[in-house]
């Protein structure tokens, strides 16, 4: 009587692990394929951050390089006159 109450035991167990096993399986492709959008969203903002730092990048070395031409520009014109007095 004790076996079968045991194998029966064992069985209900076992059958409960399947299930939960099932469950956890579906849980955890769910949970994958979450990550894997939140890793692509984080990607593409990443990107987008980049892309907008790159380009106040250029702007500001565009800037920078007219300050230079503006400022060689004036010390050019200085020394001309200097040279012409």
């Amino acid at each position: 009587m004790r076996k079968i109450v045991l194998a029966a035991a064992v069985a209900g167990a076992a059958l409960s692990l399947s299930a939960c096993s099932e469950a956890t399986e579906e849980n955890a492709e769910a949970t994958a394929e979450s990550a894997l959008a939140d890793t692509e969203s984080n990607v593409d903002a990443t990107g987008d951050a980049i892309e907008g730092a790159a380009d106040e990048a250029g702007a500001e070395m565009d800037e920078a390089a007219a300050d230079v031409d503006a400022a060689t520009d004036a010390a050019e014109a200085e020394m001309e006159e200097e040279v012409a007095e």
